[in-house]
């Protein structure tokens, strides 16, 4: 009887413990949702439209639901209303670099409540079949969003497509730009490392990049390649300028956004008006992956892809010196163009 009147006991308490724990997590994704639900966050900006805007801090539990369910459909126009949700053009745009850190800056700016990104790259600016289907296609491509909130998308092919800055430009001649870079010839081998895979996982032979960086012929950089073309920032940015001043631009340190990444987004929230609410809490170096993860909250991470931070292949040392050498007086007048000195050789 004793024996079973234990039994009976260490059974209840293991209910109890179960539900203590149960409602404790509720409450933690209850008090997340609410802090999106509660106006706070006042901002002064451009951004808030006419005096002061408030921004509903989101949690990610929320984000993840009932802003998920509105992406996919599956809730009435009635739901929208109710929730104050639009669907709005983007205030600001990642426009490149490629192989710069684009998906990394977007999922870390996606860290600040005031933020919500386009998960996808739209492709709408530097596809002529996209942009044909006109500024409203455009704009059911964007999330659900608070209006005061800021909308951002990326497409790192929008930086070196010559047509993208007149049609940015004709949507909006205030918008805010992003452009990642790293050190130009860095950046062009992981440019070169992501075609590689590709290739390799088609079963496909590819030259190696010495041979696709130096022109056989002269033995110079062969400026013909894309993943070279790509680095020399200056004769790109130069083409934004005619559109848009130098003060609608903002270079985030590619290199630095790996190694030091609160700083480089400090300066962005800066830079889009906003207070600052990115914060050391919300970044982890993951020492398995290599890089720094996202900390939303004490129930939500997350880390980029498994395909961020390919091993690059070994270059020969003589070609990586000629590259670098080559990007030299590009890079100091991109220094000059931008005002901004980045630590490049």
């Amino acid at each position: 009887m004793l024996f079973k009147q234990q039994v009976w006991l260490r059974q209840k308490l293991l209910v109890l413990g179960s539900l203590a724990v149960g409602s404790l997590l509720y409450l933690v994704a209850r008090v997340g949702s609410l802090d999106r639900l509660q106006p706070i966050c006042p901002i002064e900006g451009r951004f808030g439209g006419r005096g002061q805007a408030e921004f509903p801090l989101r949690a990610l539990q929320f984000k993840r639901g009932l802003l998920h369910e509105f992406r996919k459909g599956n809730v009435s126009k009635e739901q929208v209303r109710l929730h104050d949700l639009v669907q709005q053009l983007p205030k600001a745009i990642i426009i490149g670099v490629r192989k710069g850190g684009t998906r990394a800056l977007l999922e870390m700016l996606n860290l600040h409540p005031a933020v919500v990104k386009a998960s996808q790259e739209i492709h709408f600016f530097d596809n002529d079949e996209n942009y044909a289907k006109g500024i409203e296609w455009y704009r059911k491509k964007m999330p659900f969003s608070y209006p005061q909130q800021i909308t951002i998308e990326k497409s790192p092919a929008y930086f070196i497509t010559e047509e993208v800055p007149e049609r940015i430009y004709k949507m909006n001649s205030s918008i805010k730009l992003l452009i990642i870079v790293r050190e130009p010839t860095t950046r062009a081998i992981s440019d070169y490392t992501q075609v590689l895979e590709g290739k390799e996982r088609k079963n496909k032979t590819y030259y190696k990049f010495e041979k696709l960086a130096i022109d056989p012929n002269t033995c110079e950089v062969n400026t013909k390649y894309k993943a070279v073309r790509t680095s020399i920032y200056t004769k790109h940015l130069e083409r934004w300028l005619k559109y848009f001043p130098i003060e609608q631009f903002h270079i985030v340190d590619g290199d630095r956004l790996i190694t030091e990444p609160l700083p480089e987004l400090q300066l962005v929230e800066k830079f889009l008006n906003l207070p600052p609410r990115i914060s050391q809490y919300n970044l982890y170096f993951n020492v398995t992956r290599g890089f720094y993860c996202l900390r939303f909250n004490v129930i939500f991470n997350k880390c980029l892809a498994g395909s961020k931070g390919r091993i690059h292949p070994e270059v020969d040392p003589s070609v990586i010196t000629k590259l670098r050498k080559f990007f030299h007086p590009f890079n100091q007048k991109f220094y000059q163009i931008t005002g901004r000195t980045l630590n490049w050789p």
